[in-house]
């Protein structure tokens, strides 16, 4: 490779990095605020049935989205397995267990647990893409470990409520299809992929809900839990997921999930201002922990033009 081309190569990715993390900070805006307003939901509405209509959503506002783009939803038969498998990892089961999670722990720690994700993505991400963590990332795991450990063992001395172990497994889980769209490598475009990935949980999640509860259940809905499920479908599940997935494209695992722990951040804010859990000091000394592995990834370069301009 010539000069010329690597100094052109490492242009595109220093564009692509940089895009990519703004799309991240938009990204924690939109799930942050997403976070209370699906307990302000589950007050009302059973989670399977405020699961059901938010996957819904998602589902219609990405295929208008992919229509008024003018993209192809062709899926060729071969990849419907994969695909299929990252939706069932990325936002099935984590539909599912994160809202069961909420109805039995405070919204603000299930939503830090939730996003243990960057150490199981950076841990799975350097067992099976060989994506080392560089120094930076490293820290970012070490801070990030401290600051769920601070926010945990409070709550291990009384024993851990069940909704924490399902946030756990629900950051497992997200973790595990985002290490598993970078390994597959599908040439699909992110709208379309994204589109089909919530597109095939929304079905999964109606056939739950048929075989648990038998019917959507709006029998106590107010309006307040009603609005909240509209956005978090258009917003959380739609818009949200069209661009995670186009952060995956342009970032390396590790950078895309450990810039992720910014979601908590807006999120404890939000909660906090939106339904009035306040947090205990030890939650804000946690929450400050992990908000600073966030930063510290976002901050610094994610690896990728390394790998570009020694190609």
């Amino acid at each position: 490779m010539t000069i010329e081309n690597r100094n052109n190569a490492g242009a595109d990715a220093d564009a692509a990095d940089l895009q990519g993390k703004l799309m991240l900070v938009a990204l924690c805006l939109l799930w942050g605020v997403t976070w209370p307003l699906m307990k302000i939901a589950l007050s009302d509405i059973p989670p399977l049935t405020m699961r059901t209509l938010t996957a819904g959503l998602g589902t219609l506002t990405l295929l208008l989205i992919c229509l008024v783009t003018r993209r192809s939803l062709y899926l060729p038969a071969k990849m419907w397995g994969t695909v299929f498998v990252t939706s069932f990892l990325n936002i099935g089961a984590f539909s599912l267990l994160s809202a069961f999670a909420q109805m039995t722990a405070a919204t603000s720690r299930v939503t830090i647990l939730i996003y243990t994700m960057p150490i199981w993505a950076v841990l799975m991400a350097w067992l099976l893409l060989g994506e080392r963590p560089t120094a930076r990332q490293g820290l970012a795991v070490i801070l990030c470990i401290v600051g769920i450990a601070v926010l945990v063992y409070p709550l291990a001395l009384k024993g851990v409520p069940l909704g924490l172990l399902l946030a756990l497994a629900t950051g497992v889980s997200w973790a595990a299809g985002t290490v598993y769209v970078k390994w597959m490598r599908l040439p699909l475009d992110p709208l379309v992929f994204a589109f089909w990935q919530v597109a095939m949980a929304f079905v999964v999640i109606a056939a739950s809900l048929l075989v648990v509860d038998g019917r959507l259940n709006l029998d106590n809905a107010h309006t307040e839990s009603l609005l909240a499920t509209v956005f978090a479908g258009i917003v959380g599940s739609g818009i949200a997921y069209a661009l995670w997935f186009a952060i995956v494209r342009r970032l390396s695992a590790a950078t895309a999930s450990l810039g992720a722990l910014g979601n908590p951040a807006v999120g404890i804010v939000a909660t906090v201002l939106m339904i009035g859990e306040r947090p205990t000091t030890t939650d804000i000394v946690g929450f400050a922990l992990i908000l600073a592995a966030s930063v510290c990834v976002l901050l610094g370069p994610s690896g990728r033009r390394a790998k570009v301009v020694t190609e």
